[in-house]
């Protein structure tokens, strides 16, 4: 009898496990307190929040279309059992932070505390990732207390649509993606050399000219461009102003600001393509076929270019709400600007003693139009050169160097260094069977082992460090299954670096973590790299 009673507890046992799994949080909470007995969720189940909530909806929502649950939505009092609460009495959490949570599961109901929105969106996410992977009608969850706040405030992905172009589904997929990890900021690149994809009315050309390229590289450049293949195949796409405000939408609904990046002065063939005025040779250009950066900039000398950059700004600005506007700032080629007589006519007058100082002046003007809006510019290490503008924050790309200058200077800094936040690099030294990717090598481990803050810096100038973010560049990356290999696992591995305290990271117990949260990708149908699966 004994026995009898013994297997059928195991069997119990092992029933509850396979439905709530283990804890496979990505990324990983800093403090998890386990307790005995799990919630049964079901039909009966109440969602109560105030009225509105879009957080109770997405919660809803999820439930009625990945389990067939229908629970009911109540804006009063809990009842006394089988509840799930949203509110914003946190209780005990510790940390005053709109994006922190505490995420309480008990036998008799679920409450979801926070100081803000941020923070209840998250502990939601927090407890599907708690559910099971398998669909039922009863879902048993594990009680436990997670008690929860990120490391950094500004957790970013970013994509290149220009190299690339993907639909507006894609883009709100990806969006998708973000929100499960906690990630709080979209860094959308939109414009480039190889097209431009952001309907500007007051210059239609953008649209229709600049956002076409009569035909695409295909591979690598060669040595000599004579031996270049192409497609043959006109390739583009833009987004109209309402497609993005609903991007943009659907976005901060889930708590993410996106970032426009709109370059300049260098990346601007496409534009010049269609408003060659605004060069300094005047023409004619068409949008760059292969990769790489233009010779083609806009000109720093005319002031007729400052006048479209500021029409374009103020478009841009109409559309996207958030603080920052990236401006580009990198690679840009000044061979032009060193024969131009209205640069060289611009440096004599403003006494700048070559153009690493003329490119300050352009960065410079830009940010004060853009201040005078109340927001602030954002660009890449590179418009450190000839001296960084009043209140820019960096992106720091080309190492860490960049990053620890401007944190010197008492500027904001996001690091995203090559190695190892740009994931269009392999993942795997066994290149065989692996897609085109740009060159370089960041596998997950690397990613995951990442620390933004550098230590040559003091305690006051850690501070300025914001955080980091992934970056997709697609000259390689064709379509969005692509995207999808090319970014997680490694967006996970990243998610980790920037929520989860330092002392609480292993890799060891992440790829663990990990592969039970395949489940949850395979069921999401991610076209995901596997790697993690066989590393030990």
């Amino acid at each position: 009898m004994k026995k009898g009673i013994l297997i059928l507890l195991l069997f119990i046992g092992k029933l509850i496990a396979a439905q709530t799994g283990q804890c496979a949080l990505v990324p990983l909470p800093n403090s998890i307190e386990k307790k005995d007995g799990t919630f049964v969720l079901s039909d009966t189940t109440t969602l109560v929040a105030s009225e509105g909530s879009f957080e109770a909806e997405f919660l809803k929502e999820y439930l009625e279309k990945n389990y067939g649950i229908h629970v009911k939505v109540d804006a009063h009092n809990p009842p006394f059992a089988n509840y799930i609460s949203l509110t914003s009495s946190p209780g005990d959490l510790s940390e005053v932070n709109p994006e922190a949570y505490l995420l309480q599961i008990g036998k008799e109901g679920i409450a979801i505390g926070a100081y803000g929105n941020e923070g209840l969106f998250y502990g939601i996410q927090t407890l599907i990732q708690l559910l099971p992977v398998e669909k039922n009608n009863r879902l048993l969850i594990p009680c436990m207390q997670i008690a929860d706040a990120p490391a950094f405030k500004w957790r970013g992905m970013h994509l290149d649509c220009c190299r690339h172009f993907f639909t507006k589904e894609e883009v709100k997929k990806y969006i998708d993606y973000l929100a499960m990890y906690k990630i709080n900021t979209f860094h959308w690149h939109l414009t480039d050399d190889q097209g431009w994809r952001i309907e500007i009315k007051k210059y239609p050309l953008l649209s229709t000219i600049s956002s076409q390229r009569k035909q695409t590289l295909v591979g690598k450049p060669s040595k000599d461009p004579k031996n270049d293949k192409y497609d043959g195949k006109t390739y583009g796409g833009s987004y109209t102003q309402e497609d993005i405000k609903e991007i943009v939408a659907y976005a901060a609904q889930r708590h993410i600001t996106i970032v426009p990046e709109i370059e300049m002065p260098g990346h601007s063939l496409a534009a010049l393509a269609a408003y060659p005025q605004y060069s300094c040779t005047g023409g004619p250009f068409e949008t760059y076929t292969t990769w790489g950066v233009s010779d083609d900039v806009f000109c720093a000398g005319n002031d007729s270019t400052y006048a479209f950059i500021e029409n374009v700004l103020d478009e841009v600005m109409q559309l996207f709400p958030g603080k920052y506007i990236h401006i580009g700032g990198d690679e840009c080629p000044k061979e032009c600007w060193k024969v131009c007589p209205k640069c060289r006519a611009r440096m004599k007058t403003e006494k700048l003693e070559d153009v690493n100082q003329l490119q300050s002046y352009f960065i410079t003007r830009v940010e004060k139009y853009v201040n005078s809006k109340g927001r602030q510019i954002i660009g890449w290490d590179e418009i450190l050169e000839g001296g960084l503008a009043p209140n820019a924050a960096v992106m720091s790309w080309r190492g860490t160097e960049g990053g620890i200058a401007a944190a010197k200077q008492n500027h904001f800094v996001v690091m995203t260094p090559g190695k190892p936040c740009y994931f269009d690099h392999y993942q795997t030294k066994d290149r065989s069977g692996e897609p085109m990717a740009i060159g370089g090598f960041n596998p997950l481990d690397s990613v995951y082992n990442y620390s933004p803050v550098p230590g040559s810096l003091s305690a006051g100038e850690q501070k300025y460090i914001l955080g980091a973010q992934g970056n997709v560049w697609t000259e390689y990356i064709t379509s969005f299954s692509q995207v999808e290999y090319m970014s997680v696992p490694r967006m996970c591995a990243l998610s980790e670096v920037l929520w989860t305290k330092p002392e609480n990271k292993n890799f060891k117990d992440f790829n663990a973590r990990l592969k039970m949260h395949s489940k949850v990708l395979d069921r999401m149908n991610v076209k995901y790299a596997k790697h993690f699966i066989t590393k030990k």
